[in-house]
């Protein structure tokens, strides 16, 4: 257990018991339980028709029997970090003072392990409140490479999820994301000069490069987050740890020839057992 009195700064004992430490630091309010449950169906709605903005998500609510207004879905949605998918002028809200990439991948083949990754963020229910999930995926094999459980959206935890995917794996060639401040800080961006990785962020209409972590969105939440109902942050992580090497390493995916990532990643599964 993290101790203040450690001559151990706080972080290195974060850092060794692999903590957020914006896990740590916070201090959790109750939450409403009304807006949890609203909060969860929106997820659900948002989901299943993720070109669904605020009006036709609350209209969905209405017929499901929830007595809200647009505005209050909007906020929660706000709140969420989720918005509908479709073509439009701008996606993601960067800080401002942040620096914006160019979008890397246009016309770009991807035909290799490590070439590419990308990441975002998704909402995550829990059974009495909520979390924000983040993942890096290899687009080329679909493996996830590391990811990152936390109770704000703050920069931290994206960064640490980063760190890992390199120390596990190496650098990859292009990082692609949106435009989100955690991924324009220069916290996050630091790590990606450091390691001398190419920055590609998503620019106007690219909605779609969003296709590939947004389908293992509703796998994991599917497959495993709506079937269940987690008690705590640390039941969480507990669960989406044996999930997260379900998917990369035994679940057969169509779109890869019935292959898992983790075949695809490393190229044969003798390949993968030795590594």
């Amino acid at each position: 257990m993290i101790k203040r009195e450690e001559t151990l700064p706080i972080k290195d004992q974060c850092r060794l018991l692999d903590l957020s430490r914006s896990s740590f630091y916070y201090r959790e309010r109750p939450c409403n339980p009304v807006e949890v449950d609203l909060m969860h169906e929106i997820d659900k709605i948002h989901l299943a028709w993720p070109f669904y903005g605020s009006r036709k998500i609350r209209r969905e609510l209405v017929n499901r029997g929830y007595s809200v207004g647009r505005g209050r879905v909007r906020r929660l949605m706000r709140r969420m970090g989720i918005e509908a998918i479709y073509r439009k002028p701008r996606t993601s809200i960067p800080q401002p003072g942040s620096h914006i990439y160019p979008y890397l991948l246009k016309d770009l083949t991807i035909e290799r392990s490590n070439q590419v990754w990308a990441t975002d963020i998704t909402y995550l229910p829990m059974a009495h409140g909520f979390a924000y999930l983040v993942a890096i995926i290899d687009l080329h094999s679909r493996k996830i490479v590391a990811w990152r459980l936390s109770n704000t959206m703050d920069a931290s935890f994206c960064k640490e999820a980063l760190e890992e995917a390199i120390h596990r794996f190496g650098p990859p060639e292009i990082f692609n994301s949106d435009q989100g401040s955690q991924f324009t800080s220069d916290t996050f961006t630091g790590v990606l000069k450091a390691n001398d990785i190419q920055i590609s962020m998503d620019g106007k209409g690219r909605w779609i490069d969003n296709v590939f972590i947004e389908r293992f969105w509703r796998s994991i939440k599917y497959e495993e987050v709506y079937l269940k109902a987690y008690q705590s942050l640390r039941e969480a992580r507990q669960s989406l740890h044996f999930y997260v090497d379900f998917y990369n390493q035994d679940r057969f995916h169509q779109h890869l020839d019935y292959r898992t990532p983790n075949e695809v990643y490393y190229g044969n599964p003798v390949a993968e057992l030795a590594a």
